[in-house]
Parts: structure tokens; C-alpha cells; sequence
């Protein structure tokens, strides 16, 4: 595997979950571990964090 595919996969599964964590915040859906439902904010945190790792990933399979 390339540095530019490895770069690109990474990117695209770091966007899918960002994806994923703002459908949650979005829908509305509710998240519960050991009877205790999870707050939305590390979900925000989440989308923040995974869409910046992802912006760099594209930028540097672009560079490649």
C-alpha cells in the first residue's frame, strides 16, 4: 500500500465517522452504556476531531 492510498483510506474512514457522529446528534439518536444514556457533546467533539483528521489525510494524499 502507497503512502497516497494509505493517506486516502484513512481520510475516507475518519470522514465516515464524522458522518456517522453528526447523524447521531441530528437524528436525535441516544446511545446508552450500563443504563446510562451518553450526552451529545463528545459526539460534537467527535465530528470537530474527525473531520479535521480527515481534511488532512485528503490534503496529503492530494500532495503525494
Amino acid at each position: 500500500m502507497t503512502a497516497k492510498s494509505f493517506s486516502m483510506l484513512a481520510a475516507i474512514i475518519f470522514a465516515i465517522g464524522a458522518v456517522v457522529q453528526f447523524l447521531r446528534i441530528a437524528m436525535g439518536w441516544t446511545i446508552v452504556v450500563s443504563g446510562t444514556p451518553l450526552p451529545y457533546w463528545p459526539s460534537w467533539v467527535a465530528v470537530v476531531v474527525l473531520a479535521a483528521l480527515s481534511l488532512l489525510g485528503f490534503r496529503a494524499a492530494a500532495r503525494e
